[in-house]
């Protein structure tokens, strides 16, 4: 972080991360509550279609973006970055450094990265120090035990539910704010950062 605002003292410079999920017509199953002596009903009929759920959360302030897409590969990883950077307005007084996890679509030569976002790979197998990886229990939440006909239906719940997390920043930002994680008041405190 400190490297990109020396390299761009004009530019505001975020911290955001960056995973996916994929969510399909296979249901998430979860423990309910029935009456003793009674078996809990789950309706379920399996099918091996799937949308893929792409978040990204800036830790710091809870913000968050969505977009759900059909599935991943480096040009649709091109295609949301690209999305990503011009919704956030990156640009000269702009620059977000994105933390990825080292999937293949993200480390391809033909990756297209936009002016403005900076990448930064995550260790190998670490899921643990990415900050995305924890908006996935909030996703699934609306979609647990519950049974969908088609993708559009499964599309339409996971739309309304991203939009309902992105008006909840204090909730997200409890969840995905790592101690360690840079904010903005403590790279203006620390030289380290």
């Amino acid at each position: 972080m400190r490297a990109i605002e020396e390299a761009h003292p004009e530019a505001v410079v975020e911290v955001w991360a960056e995973d996916e999920h994929r969510v399909g017509l296979k249901p998430i199953e979860r423990r309910v509550w029935s009456p003793v002596g009674q078996r809990p009903t789950a309706w379920a009929f399996e099918r091996y279609e799937w949308l893929y759920v792409w978040g990204f959360v800036e830790p710091a302030t809870g913000q968050t973006w969505w977009l759900i897409l059909p599935t991943v590969n480096t040009a649709v990883c091109s295609l949301a970055l690209a999305e990503f950077a011009a919704e956030m307005g990156l640009g000269p007084q702009k620059r977000i450094v994105l933390l990825l996890d080292g999937a293949g679509w993200h480390t391809a030569g033909a990756l297209a990265v936009p002016e403005g976002l900076h990448l930064v790979f995550q260790p190998p197998r670490s899921p643990e120090l990415q900050p995305a990886e924890r908006l996935w229990p909030l996703t699934n939440e609306a979609l647990a035990n519950r049974w969908f006909t088609s993708l559009a239906a499964l599309e339409q719940v996971l739309c309304q539910r991203c939009c309902a997390l992105s008006e909840q920043a204090e909730a997200v930002r409890a969840l995905c704010l790592y101690h360690w994680w840079p904010t903005r008041a403590a790279a203006a405190e620390s030289p380290a950062l």
